[in-house]
């Protein structure tokens, strides 16, 4: 027996479970990608910049590709859940009730607008941090190296 969905009719969970999650897994991994982009689009030149202050230029394209590419690693695996998102397609026993007699169900948590909602703005929001905290680590470190070559240069000057 086959279900088939039209625009009129409703979906339980169990007819959207597989396709749904699918879309959703999708649908954050683009989120995901494109503020990753958006953001390493925004950091180039500052990132260029500091790389050609503190390293050779031949090298400092190569450091620069690189941390184009952890931005849009750390930027995806922070977005896209995949422990968060299988709460979509698992069942989970209830905890144990509070009155005696009740029996422990297993149930999968249904996708509903509110959810795809709040899913795409935590993508957003995890993207957003895993890259803030990524860039806030090597921003110190450059400092850091910023100021040895900085001392490096004022003995060599004198």
């Amino acid at each position: 027996m086959s279900v088939r969905w039209s625009p009129g009719s409703r979906r339980s969970a169990a007819d959207c479970r597989s396709p749904c999650y699918l879309t959703l897994l999708l649908v954050t991994f683009i989120v995901s990608l494109s503020t990753a982009a958006l953001l390493a689009k925004v950091f180039r030149e500052l990132v260029d910049q500091i790389l050609g202050r503190i390293i050779a230029d031949d090298v400092s394209s190569a450091w620069r590709n690189y941390i184009t590419f952890a931005i849009y690693v750390t930027g995806v695996s922070g977005g896209v859940r995949i422990w968060d998102l299988e709460q979509y397609i698992t069942s989970r026993v209830a905890p144990a009730p509070l009155l005696e007699g009740m029996e422990k169900t297993a149930r999968v948590v249904e996708l509903t607008t509110e959810l795809w909602v709040l899913e795409v703005y935590r993508t957003l929001i995890g993207t957003l941090q895993s890259v803030a905290w990524m860039l806030l680590v090597f921003f110190v470190f450059a400092l850091i190296a910023y100021v040895i070559v900085r001392v490096s240069e004022r003995r060599s000057a004198s």
